[in-house]
């Protein structure tokens, strides 16, 4: 029997519907309960290994991560005289430092939205960002969007390395959160800003920092960057080199899509957070970017090589120094430790290229510039030198030589170098002949070493004569000769003139006089660095003949002391040196050092006067525009192979040398001019233009001062003692200034009124019996005084003129003199020379006709032509020997002249009537 069917039950269907609900709820809460189980495990573990990463980094304090983050590379800047900005000092980055305050807001807004735009909201790091790098890591994504805030960017740039590991970014991380603790937003902002990479400049230069981005790439201030330009900065930083605008180069890159597509997309970003407006994003849009690229800006090494080299070197120098001094060592442990000196010259570059100092030199930007383009345009350097040479490769090559120049213009109270010439091509020749190139200086030694340490020493004024005859000296390295300039001997010469016209025989007579008080160290006091030992007992250094030479700056230098009354102030082109932060690193600071007096300097300076008034650099004053007190000398290296002219006026003192920089002889003449002319119009032409620029000091009013102590004394030509009677009759009293603790005191007794007889050009003083008419009046120079002056008897005739003499003592024998043989020759009387060397002359005696007196017609001279023409009809003549004492021979054979033609003179012996006594007249 079928059963009934039972009724639908709610009641069961909602229990059977909660037991499902039930069992799902049950499974969900497992699987929840696992999934936070998992989550526990995954963080424990990920917390257990971010923990091993970073268990062994050191926490940084809060001025360790301060000082990290803000040590960052900037470029150091460097400064013309009175702060006008010469450029930046060479480096593989440009940067410059700018506060936050000093930056376009468009710049902030454009690298908030574009690189971090929960930067003000978050702590350091945003976990989902996090979080979603790593899941693009662990699945090898090729859509990175990247998981670093700015402050981690930071702390990558500054703190951490590029490194890629998960160590790295745990580090990262830690550190990031640090910062954002210790930091305000607006100190991470600004210093991310100053370091963050933006490519290239228009220069082709690396740079960093919106700043130094700003500049090189629209050369405009950060906060001066409107939209279109912040949006272009700020989408460079996610691929500098990818996305910059310029070529290495300095070219602007012919494909920009690139990089206007990143500032588009940066423009985006911007406006969807709100920054800017649709208009504003519009307009930017259409802002031709590209023609507001900066030009390209020539850095300071391109447009002033010379200058650049010199003040990154001395820069180096002095840092070094500094930096040295601060570890306990002094400046000469560097000097005597190579090793050392290295060392701290690295770090000091180190620190120059990256720490952002200003360094601030001596140099007139005008007077430089002026010069460099007066050398650029000088036509009278001469030819250039062709040179055959071997190369590495053993080849044959042949290289030019051209005429090289170096200058230099210090002020002389302070040592500041003005300006200088460093070479005609620095691509040509690295080498700055201001600085760097050792050269003999020639004749402008002479001032230097030889007459201002012999007048401080008081062994020479002004006045003092020295004798200009040929020297012959015997020297450890062969016999020494040294010749003038003209080949020629000028005679007994005042100091004075021997400067005016540059002799170089009195010059080392002088310095031979002084050199065993080694006057070699007034040099020393006055900068010279290349003194060699053998230099000191040198005599030829008198005429400038160093071992190894002397520069441009250090003779110069030297001569300012001339112009600073005798005390010498070291050049210098560094004024100081000032940290980013304010601080003074280095201030110049001058140690000035006596070496003469200032009566010896002013009366160096009125003998060098003498030189450009009618000395050897007599034609300058036609070469410059205008007047001043200058005193200078010129100089010339042994073969011509060097040209110098350094001279000094109560403000400056400069200097030019010329030459090749393979030693040779400059051409005699070139274009009408002499070398030292040539250099002579170079120095003018150089001194015209900085007086164009700053006449007032180029050209001062005043004169040099005389001191006390110098007074103008009278000096007898030939001795420089004080005139006597004799001097003066004789007309040899000259006038001279002279230190008054060395004015001749002694009178001068060299000199006499008296006779002498002349003998084959040699004079000897006449004894009172010798016969007047063989002699002739004049003055005489004793031979005490041709001892005192070094002067052989054989020499003393080239010492003076025909209005005076010196002249020897001639000893006479003791007994009258042979008598000569004398003949008729073609009606002249002849008779043969005497060998006897007291004999002075000849006398001719004539009759009327034999058996008649005799009487004396003539007398001749010894050294004269021994003969006798009267003119007269017939008669009969003999001739007599007389000697210095007034003796006189017996009569020679007696010689008959007779009228006729037709006869021939007959020779008889004399007549009783003939004089033979040793009185005879």
């Amino acid at each position: 029997m079928e059963q009934p069917r039972q009724p639908f039950s709610l009641q069961k269907a909602l229990r059977n519907l909660y037991i499902t609900y039930e069992i799902v709820w049950n499974v969900f809460l497992v699987f929840i309960i696992l999934l936070i189980c998992a989550a526990c495990f995954a963080f424990g573990v990920g917390a257990g290994y971010f923990a091993s990463l970073v268990k062994n980094m050191p926490v940084p304090s809060y001025k360790e991560m301060k000082k990290d983050i803000y040590n960052y590379e900037e470029t150091t800047h460097i400064y013309f005289a009175n702060q006008v900005y010469l450029g930046s000092f060479r480096s593989d980055l440009e940067r410059e430092e700018v506060s936050l305050k000093e930056v376009s807001p468009y710049v902030i807004q454009a690298i908030i939205a574009t690189e971090d735009e929960y930067f003000y909201t978050h702590r350091g790091v945003v976990p989902k960002a996090i979080a979603r790098a790593l899941f693009q890591e662990a699945t090898n994504s090729s859509m990175r969007t990247g998981g670093s805030t700015l402050t981690q960017q930071l702390v990558k740039n500054q703190i951490l390395t590029n490194e890629v590991s998960f160590e790295r970014k745990a580090k990262e991380i830690l550190l990031a959160l640090r910062l954002e603790h210790f930091f305000k937003k607006e100190e991470i902002l600004e210093a991310y800003l100053n370091v963050v990479p933006f490519g290239r400049n228009s220069s082709g230069h690396n740079v960093a920092g919106i700043q130094a981005a700003a500049k090189g790439i629209f050369g405009i201030d950060a906060k001066d960057l409107n939209l279109a330009q912040a949006a272009f900065l700020a989408g460079l930083p996610q691929s500098p080199f990818g996305y910059t605008p310029f070529t290495s180069d300095g070219q602007v890159k012919k494909d920009l899509s690139p990089a206007l597509e990143r500032m588009k997309f940066v423009l985006k970003r911007m406006k969807r957070l709100g920054y800017i407006s649709q208009s504003q994003y519009e307009e930017a849009l259409k802002y031709k970017i590209a023609q507001h690229f900066a030009p390209p800006q020539p850095s300071p090494f391109e447009k002033y090589p010379w200058l650049t080299m010199e003040i990154e070197q001395r820069s180096k120098d002095i840092l070094a120094a500094v930096l040295a001094q601060k570890d306990g060592y002094e400046k000469k442990d560097l000097q005597n430790n190579a090793p050392l000196y290295q060392e701290y010259i690295a770090k000091a570059e180190k620190q120059l290229r990256q720490n952002g100092y200003d360094i601030y030199t001596t140099v007139d930007q005008h007077i430089y510039d002026r010069m460099q383009s007066i050398v650029a345009k000088y036509p009278y350097f001469g030819h250039d030198v062709i040179r055959t040479e071997t190369n590495q490769a053993g080849q044959t090559v042949q290289k030019t030589e051209p005429v090289e120049v170096g200058a230099m213009l210090i002020e002389n109270k302070t040592g500041r170098i003005i300006s200088f010439v460093g070479g005609r091509d620095y691509h040509r020749q690295q080498l700055n002949h201001a600085t760097q190139a050792y050269r003999s200086n020639g004749s402008t030694m002479k001032p230097l070493l030889v007459y201002a340490p012999a007048m401080e020493m008081g062994v020479v004024q002004p006045g003092s004569v020295i004798p200009d005859v040929e020297l012959y000296v015997s020297t450890p390295s062969g016999p020494y000769r040294p010749k003038n300039a003209d080949r020629r001997t000028h005679g007994l010469v005042s100091v004075r003139q021997s400067l005016q016209y540059s002799y170089n025989i009195p010059a080392v007579r002088t310095y031979m006089r002084t050199i065993h008080q080694r006057p070699i160290a007034y040099l020393e006091k006055m900068g010279f660095t290349s003194l060699t030992q053998s230099d000191a007992s040198n005599l030829s250094l008198a005429l400038g003949a160093l071992t190894k030479g002397v520069t441009v700056e250090e003779n110069v230098n030297a001569y300012a002391t001339f112009g600073n009354s005798g005390t010498f102030v070291d050049a210098y082109l560094i004024e100081k040196i000032v940290a980013k932060n304010g601080e003074i690193v280095y201030q110049h600071h001058s140690n000035p050092v006596p070496v003469f007096s200032p009566q010896t300097s002013y009366l160096m300076i009125d003998m060098m006067r003498d030189v450009i008034r009618q000395g050897t650099a007599a034609s300058l004053p036609s070469f410059l525009k205008f007047q001043a007190d200058w005193a200078g000398k010129t100089g010339t290296g042994q073969d011509n192979k060097d040209a110098w002219f350094v001279a000094t006026n109560p403000n400056v003192t400069f200097g030019v040398w010329m030459g090749y920089d393979t030693p040779a002889p400059l051409e005699q003449t070139y274009k009408g001019l002499s070398y030292s002319k040539r250099n002579l119009l170079l120095w003018a032409q150089l001194m015209n233009a900085a007086y164009d620029v700053k006449p007032s000091l180029i050209a001062p009013k005043q004169r040099f001062n005389m001191p006390g102590g110098i007074v103008r004394r009278a000096y007898c030509s030939v001795s420089g003692l004080v005139p006597s009677d004799s001097c003066q009759k004789a007309g040899l009293v000259r006038y001279d200034l002279y230190n008054t603790k060395f004015t001749p005191r002694e009178e001068d007794r060299s000199l006499t009124n008296g006779r002498f007889v002349e003998i084959n050009g040699k004079r000897y003083v006449a004894l009172a019996t010798t016969p007047r008419e063989f002699t002739k009046d004049g003055i005489i120079l004793s031979k005490q005084m041709l001892d005192k002056l070094g002067i052989k008897e054989a020499d003393a005739a080239k010492l003076f003129p025909d209005s005076y003499t010196a002249a020897e003592e001639l000893k006479e024998n003791g007994k009258r003199p042979d008598s000569p043989t004398a003949r008729w020759s073609n009606q002249t009387l002849i008779w043969s020379a005497l060998r006897e060397p007291d004999v002075i002359g000849y006398r001719v005696y004539r009759a009327i006709h034999e058996g008649a007196s005799f009487q004396m017609v003539s007398a001749i001279r010894a050294g004269q032509p021994l003969s006798f023409n009267d003119g007269l009809g017939s008669g009969v003549y003999y001739v007599t020997a007389v000697d210095i004492a007034g003796k006189e021979s017996s009569p020679s054979n007696v010689v008959v002249k007779q009228t006729k033609p037709a006869e021939t003179p007959t020779t008889t012996k004399p007549s009783s009537s003939a004089p033979a006594s040793e009185d005879a007249p």
